[in-house]
């Protein structure tokens, strides 16, 4: 009887042993930092894209900087229009005519300054035309608060809609597995979406991560190997309504070709998945990934299946999504499994023809043995037949 491995999320006691550091951690971050770079100035070419970038809390401070350093400057700038040209000094002065009327201090300057660029307009303190260079001020303040608009507020809109949250309900098995399918090894892994609005035009990839040596002795660390999971037949663009296991058929054109569930136990890398496609809600692409060590590669086991046919409808156990069970599979390598399977048809191939010989052989010793029988008949005084008489 199969029995069934239910998995636990956290890492198995084997991996903590190994202490082996993951390329991509199980929730989809790559852990990569970025260390020693010394043209920071890149950053800045691009600063709409490293404002998006930004964790939310320092999203939000630059957000507010932005607005109360603007409202500040031109704020400063009003207040150094009405002290250069003496209105501070004629406040209680009715016949003078100042830059902007009620404006006596360098609050009433920044209050200004925030109505002028938001245009809430209060109608208190407001400009004359007796004054050029607050016209000119003003204009440029009013250009300038807008492009200061649209900018922070295209950032945020772009943070906001970010379709990053969107992978957590994404979801890949957190174990992969290796068993036979249609006679043939493969190494298999499942993924599922979480909600009723699907991902639009899913594909799905997988990488092999690990350090080789080259034959000149160049050693790559966390060298890249993709792994066939039916690009050339199409099944790696999914249809994701509901789980799905994906199959990485161990040929000859597969790393694992060679390995052996002795030879796998014993290797060091990492399998990288990445589930990319489009958002049916808001048509932005998202990308969801997670990896696999050699620990999370389960050598005979298959996944539980999840569906299951209700009154008028389909089912999916999310309970079992993780669950595998046991069958029976060859602890060879698929080499040496194919060339099993190999000499068993030639030998099939070449006893099919052996056995036919063997069996004319047979009938042509019994049409021997009968004709000497009707030779000795004729000579104990058996007629013979017609024909053997019109012969003679």
């Amino acid at each position: 009887m199969a029995q069934e491995h239910a998995q636990s999320p956290g890492p198995t006691r084997s991996a903590r042993r190994r202490g082996r550091q993951r390329y991509v951690e199980k929730d989809g971050r790559c852990n990569v930092q970025q260390g020693n770079v010394r043209e920071t100035y890149r950053y800045l070419t691009d600063l709409f894209t490293t404002l998006v970038d930004l964790r939310w809390r320092l999203s939000l401070l630059v957000f507010v900087l932005a607005y109360a350093l603007t409202w500040l400057f031109f704020g400063a700038i009003w207040w150094l229009i009405a002290y250069g040209r003496g209105d501070l000094e004629h406040l209680e002065d009715a016949a003078w005519t100042p830059c902007v009327n009620n404006l006596n201090g360098f609050v009433a300057a920044f209050l200004f300054s925030i109505e002028t660029e938001t245009t809430i307009g209060y109608g208190h303190r407001v400009i004359t035309d007796q004054c050029p260079e607050g016209i000119a001020l003003l204009l440029l303040q009013a250009i300038l608060g807008s492009m200061v608009n649209a900018f922070m507020v295209g950032c945020m809109f772009v943070k906001i809609s970010q379709p990053n949250k969107r992978a957590a309900t994404l979801l890949f098995s957190s174990h992969a597995v290796v068993s036979l399918r249609d006679g043939r090894l493969c190494l298999m892994f499942r993924v599922g979406d979480l909600r009723s609005s699907h991902i639009v035009e899913a594909s799905i990839r997988a990488k092999l991560i690990r350090s080789r040596q080259t034959l000149e002795g160049e050693f790559i660390p966390l060298h890249q190997t993709d792994l066939s999971v039916g690009f050339d037949t199409g099944d790696d663009r999914l249809f994701l309504v509901s789980p799905l296991v994906i199959s990485h058929e161990i040929d000859a054109a597969s790393p694992f070709w060679d390995a052996s569930r002795c030879a796998l136990e014993r290797d060091d890398f990492e399998i990288v998945v990445i589930l990319e496609g489009m958002v049916e809600a808001t048509g932005m692409t998202c990308q969801a990934r997670s990896s696999y060590l050699v620990d999370e590669v389960l050598w005979g086991h298959r996944f539980t299946s999840v569906l299951t046919l209700e009154d008028g409808f389909y089912e999916v156990d999310y309970a079992s999504f993780h669950q595998t069970f046991e069958v029976p599979t060859p602890s060879c390598s698929a080499r040496e499994l194919a060339e099993a399977a190999a000499r068993l048809d030639a030998h099939l191939y070449w006893s099919i023809p052996s056995r036919l010989d063997e069996k004319v052989e047979e009938e042509g010793v019994g049409e021997g043995a009968g004709g000497g029988l009707g030779a000795d008949k004729e000579q104990n005084g058996c007629l013979p037949p017609p024909e053997s008489e019109s012969n003679v």
